[in-house]
């Protein structure tokens, strides 16, 4: 079964994808949680959903599936809006 769920904010918004910045559980040694950059391929109506009603910044819950192109990528089934970035961030 190739089935998964990530939450984090939209680092990058382009054509068909948007990178998702994921925050890991713990601390580097620096005391900072290190981000890892995720690309999410979107279908036709999805796209146009979060180019009309998101921005970078704002958290969203992607359920997809991982597919090997040039890279690892995450084909994004169901796209859910969880909030929108504050100002001060």
């Amino acid at each position: 079964m190739n089935t998964l769920i990530i939450v984090g904010r939209i680092d990058k918004i382009n054509d068909d994808k948007i990178d998702i910045a994921v925050a890991r559980n713990y601390k580097n040694e620096e005391g900072i949680y290190e981000k890892d950059i995720i690309p999410c391929l979107l279908k036709n109506f999805m796209k146009d959903n979060i180019n009309e009603y998101c921005k970078e910044g704002d958290l969203i819950g992607v359920k997809g599936r991982l597919e090997k192109r040039d890279s690892l990528i995450v084909i994004a089934e169901k796209v859910t809006f969880l909030s929108c970035k504050k100002d001060n961030e």
